[in-house]
């Protein structure tokens, strides 16, 4: 029996995002602690020579197989699709990429980095890949199939207590202090590990029992490490509890919240 044309196609997508992942892991790992060039995006942000080689070696790849698809990256911004539509009118299929998610870390040679690539189709995410290549581990989920890590099938954690909880944490904002407390005394212990993608993805397989971050982050962030987090069975919104992802938002401008059904919304107060 073969599959539907969108179910074989959204598979060979997969097949695909996993492929190109894994080749731009191959050279952040070349690179790995070589990094000859870092430059200043901000005052608290770089970019390296390995971000743009990264970059331009994906978006060969999908201009090759798939040369009408849109194209939302880090470095180099939007690239229409072949009807002309921004990746940001949820119109037709756009790929969004990460090609150093964690580019302090990469360049400090702290091994928690990754590439995230995820496929949106009308603006809804339908492919998500975050590849670690320190660990050769491959987090993967596509919008109507089981999240996997390195092919095997994972669930987000079961833990029946929040003062279990080990959660990945980035507020800020008004009353930040007050409202990192109330996480903090609510919860285990938090953590912050400076690549949103994979810290995200680890909710996906229980690493993390949850994540939290108030903004900053952009669609390249979480596009497909949302999508893998909630194929693992966690309820992921925005910090507002809507919707997490919203194809035309403004890059630094993203928030998110991941957690077990059973403790979203007690999360989600807290941060209030």
């Amino acid at each position: 029996m073969t599959s539907p044309p969108a179910v074989a196609s959204i598979a060979s997508d997969l097949a695909f995002a996993t492929e190109l992942a894994r080749d731009a892991g191959r050279l952040l790992m070349d690179r790995y602690e070589r990094v000859e060039r870092v430059d200043y995006k901000s005052a608290r942000d770089i970019v390296t020579e390995v971000d743009h080689l990264s970059e331009e070696l994906i978006m060969a790849a999908i201009r090759a197989r798939n040369p009408g698809d849109g194209i939302q990256a880090e470095e180099s911004g939007e690239h229409p699709t072949e009807g002309g539509h921004a990746p940001a009118a949820a119109t037709g299929r756009v790929w969004i990429i990460d090609p150093v998610d964690g580019t302090i870390n990469y360049a400090n040679g702290i091994p928690f980095f990754c590439v995230s690539i995820a496929l949106t189709v009308d603006g809804e995410p339908a492919v998500g890949v975050v590849f670690d290549p320190s660990r050769d581990e491959l987090f993967a989920a596509t919008a109507d199939g089981p999240a996997m890590l390195n092919s095997e099938p994972i669930q987000a954690s079961d833990k029946d207590k929040l003062s279990d909880f080990v959660v990945q944490m980035a507020l800020s904002g008004r009353s930040v202090v007050t409202r990192a407390r109330a996480v903090r005394k609510a919860i285990r212990i938090s953590r912050s590990m400076g690549s949103s993608a994979l810290a995200l993805s680890y909710v996906a397989n229980g690493r993390f029992d949850a994540f939290i971050q108030q903004g900053g982050m952009s669609n390249w962030d979480v596009a497909a490490a949302g999508l893998i987090a909630e194929r693992a069975g966690a309820i992921v919104t925005t910090m507002d509890g809507k919707p997490w992802f919203e194809a035309s938002a403004k890059p630094g401008s993203v928030g998110a919240l991941a957690a077990p059904a059973a403790h979203h919304a007690a999360l989600l107060a807290l941060t209030k």
